[in-house]
Parts: C-alpha cells; structure tokens; sequence
C-alpha cells in the first residue's frame, strides 16, 4: 500500500512539474521573461531621447501615438522604419473628466462606444499612412474603458480594429502570468511616477524575470514633458536590459504577444 501511495505521489507530482513546464513561455534567447518598453502620447521628448536611446541600445519600443503633429510625422515614420512598434492611442485622447482640465468635446463622458471606436479607426487610418502596417495595437487614454459611462472594451473586441488593448494597472500575478493565455483587450502595464529612479525601474524588469511572464512598462515623457523619467534613470534601465540578455527579452508589445502565442 505504501508502494502505491509512493508511486501515485511520484506521478502527481510529475504531472504537476509537466504542467508547470508547459505553461511556462520559452521566450528567445532562453530568457526568463519578457520586457515591452511601451510610451504614451506622441510626445516630442521620445522623439528627441527615447528613440535614439533604444536605438543606441539596440532595442525597439512601443509607441502609443494620440494628438500627432503634422511636423513630425516624418520622425514617426522613421521610428517605424527602424522597427518601432506605432499602435493606437486615438485621436483625441479622451480621458474621464475628473482626471483633468479638457475641451469638453473631448471628455470620454461626451462619448458613446461607437463614437470612440470610429476614432480609433481613424486613427489607425493615419497609423497606416505612417507606417504602412495593416495591424496595429491600441492603449486606453487614461486607462480608462468607458465612453459615456459604458465599457467599450468588447466592442472593440468584437470590432477587430485592434490586435490588444494595453491598460496601465500591473500586479504581481501578472508578473508570473502564462503570456500566451492573457486577454488580449486587458494587457496589463505598469506606469511610474515623475522622480523615478533607475533602480526601481530595473526592480520591475527583476520582478518579471523572477517570475517568468512579462513586464510592460509604461512611459510618457522622457527628459522632457510630463509624468517624465529622467534621461539618466531611463538610460540606468536601458543598460541593465542591455547586459541581462538571459534575465528579460525586450521587443515591442505586439512581437512579445505574437510570440507567447504561438510558443505556449
């Protein structure tokens, strides 16, 4: 009888590591985890220092585009060239009206989910135009889902105009999360306070590694702007990524989900 215990304890067990193996991403490389390095707004400071910081470092990023100027499309269109990821931030960049001062035609109160979903389309019209990609991802203005008071979520899910909806909360869990099963229209990100330092931005990529899913920052300005990291604590991050290759691959958001889909 103890034969038998043993031997049913030994293949639970088995069973148990089998299944926690399988739902383990491989991601390149044999890293532990992946990095999506994502950026809100179209803002001026990722045109003037986070692009050619990641350029220099040999690492592409995700660049969530709302509110384009006219004048630097061109800049875009080379970022996209150069193998950055342009996804989805609509046009205007409705946010609820508590969150701060706005046109008030603008506000996501002044909206249905139909009328937000057909700016996003729009949007993507000019995101093509950019550069010449068909798919794009999107990111909730805000991180908020409602457009006059109703979820637009499955809508959208429902609309197939975006590939992933990006939100802004991260938790634990979702650093030790199977990739390849993550709802699609809930990817989670985590934002950061202006006066972040370098070292708590590596702590969040550590974090992923020791848990192997995937950690998706999110930036806006970067020496420059607002809601702004540093040049130097951006850069303190960028070298860590860049010398922990078994640690964390790093890709665009859209590569990332790609892959975790199709290597379950």
């Amino acid at each position: 009888m103890k034969a038998l215990l043993a031997i049913v304890m030994s293949l639970g067990l088995g069973l148990a590591c089998g299944v926690s193996a399988a739902r383990a991403t491989q991601w390149p490389n044999g890293a532990k985890a992946a990095v999506a390095l994502t950026y809100d707004d179209a803002l001026v400071s990722q045109l003037d220092n986070a692009i050619p910081a990641l350029d220099a470092a040999g690492f592409r990023g995700t660049f969530f585009l709302s509110s384009v100027k006219a004048g630097d499309v061109p800049r875009w269109r080379a970022a996209s060239a150069q193998g950055h990821e342009l996804a989805n931030h609509t046009i205007f960049h409705a946010c609820p009206a508590a969150n701060y001062p706005a046109d008030p035609r603008y506000v996501a109160e002044a909206y249905t989910p139909a009328s937000l979903l057909k700016e996003i389309e729009q949007q993507n019209v000019l995101l093509t135009a950019i550069d010449g990609k068909a798919r794009h991802g999107f990111a909730t203005p805000c991180g908020a889902s409602k457009a006059g008071g109703s979820d637009y979520l499955e809508a959208l899910r429902a609309s197939g105009l975006v590939t992933y909806a990006r939100g802004v909360v991260t938790t634990p869990d979702d650093l030790k999360a199977d990739v390849g099963r993550t709802d699609l229209m809930h990817v989670p990100a985590r934002g950061f306070p202006d006066g972040v330092t370098g070292p708590q931005l590596i702590d969040f990529a550590k974090s992923a590694a020791a848990g192997g899913g995937m950690a998706v920052f999110l930036f806006h300005g970067v020496g420059g702007d607002y809601l702004q990291v540093s040049n130097p604590a951006h850069q303190e991050l960028l070298a860590w990524l860049k010398a922990n290759p078994k640690e964390v691959w790093v890709a665009p958001l859209q590569e990332v989900l790609d892959w975790a889909k199709a290597h379950p």
